[in-house]
């Protein structure tokens, strides 16, 4: 038998990111994951791009992830909000004399690819590839996982971390609020002719909202993601066009501010979708990421949420471990569930509602909402909350997203 401090079911970007949290502290993992990492290789694997919170990268600095990364991503420095091509709107950048940036463009690829490394060169991380749990038992003196290969795996603690789809999180009957948006996310990356100077956009539409996201340059030309959200029964419809026929869509979206562009990857939609999970912790179990709760794109911030949550998790289980606790135990736990119940319920109650309201068609309410960006534009201390929300920097923050070791 095999045995480690905590057991991760799912080997993505959260649950790596947790796995070389906790060994950065001295706990040991075992991660289980049936997916055959030299499938990420190329950006046919997954073409999306992430914005990783500037608090999220601190927490990559403190754990060692950063070195790894085949490329250093790009920095945004102002984030724009407009409602449509009218005049106006919010522009969110650090305060005077903070150089920080409000956060990272990295290609998902690169993500994967950091944080597999990192987890490789762990001593305390064992990573089961290609390997799936057929029996699990969680008891009250700990967790059993049997592989498929007739391994088995004990532990304390059992950390679902499969996605939002999580078998484990249906298997202990944790109910969801769940809801699907009339929409699909249309995703790429483009080149364009002007440079876009570390700005993302967020530019809402009463179809769906369009973000444009600063990337590194390609051979030497300036290059963004996007993220457009357009109606479900329009998605197949923007899929079908050529490279050249949706460029023009998008450069029009875009009211043509960073001149022609063309298109450098080919185009992917997935569906959008709502869910939260009534809680987030059970016997021996604690949800991490897209198991435990999944919002809407809007505002970049569901992989830094799944990121928050390791963070914690992991301050969680190193300083009981201090104290000489069962990881297992319900104290634990329950703090775990505290600390991150909250948060996340009120950034996917924020994400839900902006997208409703800038959903309502019609003038007058957009020029309610200009008035109302024209506003908060003119109260300062309220910019640079937004700011620091962006930054994800509010809020009771784990020793991790403060750059400092558990």
């Amino acid at each position: 038998m095999e045995r480690s401090d905590v057991i991760i079911l799912g080997g993505g970007l959260v649950g790596l990111a947790l796995a070389a949290a906790l060994d950065s502290s001295g706990l040991t993992a075992a991660v289980i994951d049936p997916v055959d990492p030299a499938a990420w290789h190329g950006s046919k694997f997954d073409g999306r791009t992430s914005a990783v919170s500037s608090s999220s990268r601190r927490m990559f600095d403190a754990i060692g992830v950063t070195p790894h990364f085949p490329e250093p991503g790009c920095p945004i420095r102002i984030i724009r909000v407009a409602d449509g091509l009218a005049p106006g709107g919010l522009a969110f950048e650090p305060p005077q004399g903070d150089d920080e940036p409000l956060g990272w463009m990295h290609e998902n690829r690169h993500l994967r690819a950091a944080l597999k490394a990192r987890a490789e060169a762990a001593a305390k991380v064992r990573l089961n590839w290609m390997s799936r749990a057929v029996g699990i038992e969680r008891g009250d003196h700990g967790v059993t996982v049997t592989l498929e290969d007739g391994r088995v795996l004990h532990a304390p603690l059992l950390v679902a971390a499969e996605g939002r789809n999580s078998p484990t999180r249906e298997a202990a009957g944790i109910p969801l609020a769940r809801w699907s948006y009339d929409h699909a996310a249309i995703v790429g990356t483009l080149a364009h002719e002007r440079p876009h100077e570390h700005v993302a956009w967020e530019i809402f539409y009463p179809t769906g909202p369009f973000a444009l996201l600063p990337m590194t340059d390609h051979e030497g030309a300036p290059r963004s993601a996007i993220v457009w959200s357009v109606p479900k029964a329009d998605a197949a419809g923007f899929l079908a066009l050529d490279d050249a026929e949706f460029a023009a869509e998008a450069e029009a979206a875009m009211g043509g501010f960073l001149g022609s562009i063309r298109m450098l990857t080919p185009r992917s939609s997935y569906p959008l979708g709502f869910h939260h999970a009534a809680r987030i912790t059970d016997n021996r179990l604690v949800l991490v990421g897209d198991s435990a709760h999944a919002i809407h794109p809007i505002a970049g911030q569901g992989l830094n949420l799944g990121f928050r949550d390791a963070a914690a998790l992991a301050q969680v289980l190193v300083e009981g471990a201090r104290l000489g606790l069962d990881l297992g135990d319900r104290q634990l736990l329950d703090r775990y569930q505290r600390w991150r119940s909250l948060d996340t319920l009120m950034v996917a109650a924020a994400t839900d509602g902006l997208t409703r309201l800038y959903g309502i068609p019609g003038r007058l309410p957009s020029l309610v909402r200009r008035a109302g960006m024209a506003l908060t534009g003119r109260i300062g201390p309220l910019v640079d909350r937004l700011a620091a929300e962006a930054r994800g920097t509010s809020g009771d923050l784990p020793l991790l997203l403060r750059g400092l070791p558990i």
